[in-house]
């Protein structure tokens, strides 16, 4: 899973560069994807990771919107290798997401399951949270393109 997540943070700067030519008046979205990377960089546990993989995912999800409105951009050979590439990149990571979930499935079972129960309590194992897709994965992301008053 982390070198999945490593192989699209490696990638995000360059597809971020390609598209910032285009649509210079959408910083903010290229500022959530800089935190958001920072903060994958910088996780510690588990839950710092899965956290940050969520955030991660929600700003690809905004510039990715932002492309659509781009049809020069699109036309683009450099953004469409590095799309295709964050595109293999990112079903990889839905694969290594599930695999990992389905080793935490296993591991809680087992914890919770005689005998494995009696060491879990003894060492004090606790349960793996699962990698779960944020809430707002749900919703398409929504982009404006108008200037605040």
């Amino acid at each position: 899973m982390q070198n999945q997540l490593q192989r699209r943070n490696d990638l995000i700067p360059n597809l971020v560069e390609t598209v910032k030519g285009y649509a210079t008046h959408e910083e903010s979205v290229f500022k959530e994807i800089a935190e958001s990377r920072s903060k994958l960089l910088g996780a510690k546990s588990p839950d710092e990771t899965i956290a940050a993989a969520n955030q991660q995912t929600s700003a690809l999800g905004r510039l990715l919107l932002v492309v659509e409105n781009y049809p020069n951009l699109k036309a683009n050979e450099q953004f469409n290798g590095l799309m295709d590439e964050l595109s293999g990149t990112e079903n990889r990571i839905a694969t290594e997401r599930q695999r990992y979930n389905d080793r935490v499935q296993e591991y809680n079972t087992a914890r919770r399951s005689f005998p494995g129960n009696l060491t879990a309590k003894m060492f004090s194992f606790k349960d793996y949270p699962f990698f779960e897709a944020p809430p707002e994965a749900k919703q398409a992301p929504k982009v404006n393109f108008s200037k605040p008053s």
